[in-house]
């Protein structure tokens, strides 16, 4: 998979692309990522990238010419067509679905915004898909346009060791995950459950499923409308139920 970063800061951006699990993927090819410094595609000697906003306004908007020539630049750089991300609270809130969709593509390319916006017309120009990873502000595009390639990165074949990395996380199956434990088997007077010592796997699978539904329903009880739930996991989450009605 290729990533670009059109962004006035790729070194921040290839500093932390380049860490863990992401960076030994890129070394091994699995992953491509390139950064486009926008400010190199201004038309003025002072590298100037903004301007104030028309009508007045708080702040500086980044303008609609040095986005969009370095957008044409980097299409230039491939002839795989990008799949086009602008991180803005105005986008669908980014989820573990959206993230297996966009794993399956090729080519992924972030524009990140600045300061206190982006000039309208270039977005209308470029039609990207608008993205939210919340609803708070942050300085730039830059750490949210990251956050989702990291989350991208990892569904990616051969990124991490093995497929269920992943498959078994809070939110890939719609649910939370299971609590997790390690070495000691005591530590400040708490014991693993016994039942993950016992070595007997379907138990321990059923174990797992049932805390996933329990921490789901304590933490996230929404969740639970939109996920898969067998009948046994149905029944299990009315016994929650019934022993909290007893007590």
């Amino acid at each position: 998979m290729r990533i670009d970063f059109l962004t006035l800061f790729p070194e921040m951006c290839e500093r932390v692309m380049s860490e863990s699990i992401i960076g030994r993927a890129t070394a091994k090819g699995l992953l491509d990522f390139h950064y486009f410094q926008i400010r190199d595609y201004t038309e003025n000697r002072q590298k100037q990238v903004d301007d104030a906003p028309y009508g007045g306004g708080m702040g500086m908007i980044m303008q609609a010419q040095p986005i969009y020539d370095c957008y044409l630049d980097a299409l230039k750089d491939s002839d795989e067509k990008p799949h086009v991300i602008f991180m803005s609270p105005r986008g669908k809130v980014f989820t573990q679905e959206r993230a297996k969709e966009l794993a399956k593509m090729p080519r992924l390319m972030f524009i990140c915004g600045h300061y206190e916006g982006v000039d309208q017309r270039v977005l209308d120009e470029i039609k990207p898909e608008e993205i939210s990873i919340g609803d708070y502000v942050l300085t730039g595009g830059e750490i949210p346009s990251m956050v989702v390639a990291d989350s991208v990165c990892r569904l990616v074949p051969g990124v991490l060791s093995d497929e269920t990395c992943f498959t078994e996380e809070s939110h890939y199956n719609g649910l939370l995950e299971y609590p997790q434990y390690s070495r000691p088997r005591v530590w400040m007077d708490r014991e693993v459950p016994e039942i993950l010592l016992s070595g007997h796997h379907a138990n321990i699978e059923k174990w797992r499923r049932e805390e996933s539904l329990k921490i789901t329903k304590e933490c996230r009880p929404d969740m639970l409308e939109k996920a898969e739930l067998t009948k046994k996991d149905k029944q299990f989450l009315k016994s929650l139920d019934e022993i909290k009605i007893e007590e």
